[in-house]
Formats: C-alpha cells, structure tokens, sequence
C-alpha cells in the first residue's frame, strides 16, 4: 500500500484549523488529506492499521438513489490518483437509472477507504447540479442555455456547479473559472449597475459597441429604466445590424418576465425591421417557464437558482467483496452487480 499523507486521529486532537483568518471552504490539500470525511473513516482507518488489516482487498461500488445525469467522475478520479487501484465507472454525462452501479473501485481498503465522505459528495452534487441543467435544456429544445447560477452558491463550488451544468446540457456558464475548466469562454456583458451609472441604456449600448471587439455579440438589457419593448426599439435604432440581441431581466415587483411581454417584444422588433435579434430572457426560470417563454418568441435563456438549488442526487458506497469473496451488509446484496455500461478508467 503506498504511504499517504492522511490525517490521523492523532493530528484531529491537536489540530486547529485557523477558521477566523481564511476561507472557510477546504483547500485542495485538505481534501486530499481526508480532511472533510467523516471522522469515523479516519477512526476505522487507524484501528485497521492497528490490527494489520489496512491492506485488505475489497470492492466498493457507489450506486445512485435516483435517476439522472452523471457528473463528478473526472473528479474523483483526481482524487484517488496515484493509489493502485482499479477503478471502473461510467463516462461524465451519462444518463443514470435508479439504483445503478455508476462506479466500482477495487483495491487496499486504506488506500481509498477514507474518501468516502467526499467521493459521494462529489458525485451527489454534481450530478444533482447536472440533472437540473439537462432538465432546463431539455425545456429549451434548440435554443440556448446559459448557466448563471454562480451567485446562489459558495464562491468555493461555483465552479464546479456551472462546469457540471454544461456537462449536464447547457451551452455555456458565466462563472470564468467554470468555463475555464471546460475549455471554453465565460459568457456575459453588463449588469443594471452599468446602466445606471451611466443613466441612459441607449448611451451604454453604444459605448459597449464601440468597447468590446468585432466577435463579441452585442446583447443589451432593456429592463433598466423605461419600458421594455420601446427600449428595445431605441436599443435597435441605434445599432442596427451590430444589435445581435436584447435581454429581459423584468424583477418580480413589476411581473417578471411573462410570456406577453415577450411576444410584445418580439413583435415590436419584426414589424420595425429587427427580426434578426434575438431576446435573452433570464429572472427565476424554470423548466416550465422556459417552455412558455419559447413558446412566445424567446430564443436564449439564462438559468441561475434552479440550476444552482437543483438538490443532490444521493449516492451510497457499498463493500461488496472481501479479500476476493462475496460479502456485504444486511439487505444488500453480496458480491459485484454486474453493470455493463462501467467503463475501466485505472
């Protein structure tokens, strides 16, 4: 078993973290020292290390309590680098059913034993993140979905929502360090604050034109100060063919953004010539929302609390054999379940 820097209980009795002066969010090497798992697998890993039994062989299988989009493989494939494990699982992104084998490890319990807790919770969030993103593009059908669900969540894990809501479906995110991850751009223009310090939506629209470069697209928010479908119309009388689109952002104390407003919009825009741009509508959607406001002309949609409060999808770790032989819990069932969808990743 290869030696490992792992907390023992020995460094939880004498150890204090310093919680006024940081960030209260684990660092990398926290994690990877099983920091944030449960005491009680640090306590088991001790005690098997004790007895000589820390280098037992055993296969663990994670399975999901419900239906949805896998995601946090790549992950906690980070996590257990380096141990010699064998490690089978199925790709980020799948479609997982209820009660499915999504991974199996295989190796010395020491090695892995204590990941547990964040191996779950890596998975269970991501893919509770994943699954409701693929239900908001799923509503949106061909149109576009964009991720702004970074605001709703620890400044920790925003990067890892808006990175598993594309793996889930969505076009793109806002978060820079998600889009990073993925390889790809963060997508955004400028917030009401930037309308307001200017004072006047058409004066911004025209200065963001002339600012940003040729391939950026010029969407604009119209919600600011006057009502929305005429702002819209200034919007495009001053850009022109430069307008790409325009983005309602209605708050709730005045209705939102509703299906009529939309259509009123979108009208306003064809009969005056603007039919190529494209409304951005954002403000509390949801798979039903998205639907009607498709349905009245929107074409691209950003999604934040639904995607970021989508609830994790419970996963369970499960012994199941020991040293090569069939064994597991009360009301499991012993030995492997055969699943073959897993891939071999180690």
């Amino acid at each position: 078993m290869k030696q490992l820097d792992f907390v023992n209980m020995e460094d939880i009795a004498k150890t204090e973290a310093q919680g006024d002066k940081r960030f209260f969010s684990a660092t990398f090497d926290e994690i990877e020292r099983g920091l944030t798992s449960d005491v009680y697998f640090v306590r088991t890993r001790d005690l098997l290390q004790s007895m000589g039994l820390a280098e037992t062989e055993v296969t663990a299988e994670i399975f999901t309590s419900r239906p949805g989009v896998l995601a946090g493989i790549d992950e906690t494939l980070y996590l257990l680098r380096g141990r010699d494990l064998e490690i089978w699982s199925l790709p980020e992104g799948t479609e997982m059913t209820e009660k499915e084998v999504v991974m199996r490890i295989k190796g010395c319990y020491g090695d892995f034993g204590i990941y547990e807790t964040p191996l779950l919770g890596i998975l269970s969030s991501s893919s509770g993140w994943a699954t409701g993103a693929r239900a908001c593009k799923e509503a949106a059908g061909e149109c576009m979905v964009i991720c702004y669900g970074a605001r709703h969540v620890h400044p920790a894990v925003s990067s890892v929502m808006e990175r598993a809501a594309v793996i889930g479906g969505v076009d793109a995110c806002s978060c820079i360090l998600g889009a990073m991850l993925l390889g790809k751009s963060p997508v955004g223009t400028v917030p009401h604050a930037a309308f307001l310090i200017v004072g006047d939506t058409v004066e911004l629209a025209k200065a963001y034109d002339r600012f940003v470069p040729e391939d950026s697209p010029r969407i604009i928010l119209v919600d600011t100060f006057k009502d929305e479908s005429e702002e819209a119309l200034r919007v495009a009388d001053a850009l022109g063919k430069q307008l790409e689109g325009i983005r309602l952002d209605t708050p709730g104390e005045r209705g939102g953004v509703t299906p009529a407003l939309v259509k009123e919009t979108r009208i306003r825009l064809n009969q005056a010539g603007y039919g190529h741009v494209k409304i951005v509508v954002s403000g509390g959607l949801n798979p039903e929302r998205i639907v009607a406001l498709a349905d009245a002309g929107a074409d691209i949609f950003g999604v934040g609390s639904y995607i970021s409060g989508s609830p994790a999808i419970d996963m369970t770790m499960d012994l199941k054999e020991v040293r090569g032989k069939a064994l597991a819990k009360r009301g499991r069932i012993p030995g492997i379940i055969e699943n073959q969808r897993l891939i071999k990743m180690t």
